[in-house]
């Protein structure tokens, strides 16, 4: 779920650098609600002045009078937190925390092409960024905490739309005979692992995303093509986890011995990881569904091949041709 500033930001009262203090200080008492006032120099902010600091320093000795006939320039503060309108709340959030003590509670000032676009106040970004963590924990998969399939559809709507990307449909392979020789609970946390690999690979900024399908199929996408260095990534990091995973017998063999439908004993190889790529490259894909069929077609040539392994859907057109 990608929240940007832009889309909680609200208009901003405004001021030039020159206008008087005691015409700031009426606009504040006339509008009490109103909790800090943007100063701006051909639409672009300047400087800022909130009501608490601004009456801190009308209220020490003589500053009245100092001030309320003055350019409120001289008490306006310079140091502002500006982000620019496509800015991630979570990117905000984190830069409003580390301001001096003094400002932690200054808006936060949003512009769209270097102009003011408007403000959030920090009461209004805690409250977003509730809402939003609420959704996630509503939409997440209980097991890894990824985004659920209710986001994964949404969010695959808004790839399609991308000039370029890359979707991975990924998953384990012999990941049932893992679950019965070593358990559930085992299978649980081989799952949380593969989750935090493929995170850790992708997640890189607001555009990348991660989810989990359920059991052991995830979903990635990113906004381009380059999906080599994250594929190799992701089966290297992955081979070395499983190891982990397996008692050294199984791991010397390269096998388990598992029961099958049948009820005979058959050498299963250990859990490998599978990764579709659907790509727009040469294809136009119309809707989430196209893409999973298109998924389907390169998973089942991934399945068929020993190992871990990626192709892309390109690869799969040239074998057929």
């Amino acid at each position: 779920m990608h929240i940007v500033i832009g889309d909680i930001a609200r208009e901003a009262i405004t001021v030039t650098p020159t206008t008087r203090c005691e015409k700031v200080y009426s606009t504040f008492v006339e509008q009490p609600s109103i909790e800090g006032i943007v100063i701006v120099l051909e639409a672009q902010p300047i400087g800022l002045v909130m009501r608490t600091s601004f009456f801190q320093k009308l209220s020490t000795k003589y500053g009245f009078d100092l001030f309320m006939q003055r350019p409120i320039e001289l008490v306006m503060d310079r140091e502002l937190l500006t982000v620019d309108y496509t800015t991630a709340l979570t990117e905000v959030s984190t830069l409003a925390m580390e301001r001096k003590q003094e400002s932690l509670y200054d808006y936060v000032i949003v512009t769209k092409q270097k102009q003011l676009y408007g403000v959030v106040s920090i009461r209004e970004l805690i409250m977003k960024l509730s809402e939003v963590q609420i959704n996630i924990a509503k939409y997440s998969n209980p097991l890894s905490g990824l985004p659920g399939n209710h986001i994964i559809d949404s969010t695959l709507e808004k790839v399609l739309g991308y000039q370029r990307y890359t979707v991975f449909y990924i998953d384990l392979d012999n990941f049932k005979e893992f679950n019965d020789t070593y358990g559930f609970k085992e299978g649980d946390e081989l799952i949380k692992e593969t989750a935090n690999i493929i995170q850790n690979t992708i997640t890189t900024n607001s555009k990348h995303f991660v989810g989990h399908i359920g059991g052991d199929d995830f979903i990635a996408a990113v906004p381009h093509y380059l999906h080599e260095d994250i594929c190799r990534l992701i089966i290297s990091r992955f081979e070395q986890a499983i190891l982990r995973f397996y008692r050294n017998e199984d791991i010397q063999r390269g096998y388990v011995k598992t029961l099958n439908r049948k009820g005979e004993l058959e050498n299963v190889p250990l859990v490998s990881i599978s990764i579709a790529v659907i790509q727009n490259k040469h294809v136009s894909i119309s809707s989430v569904d196209a893409l999973s069929k298109e998924a389907a077609a390169v998973k089942m040539k991934c399945k068929a091949t020993e190992g871990s392994v990626f192709l892309t859907l390109d690869d799969i057109q040239k074998q057929i041709y």
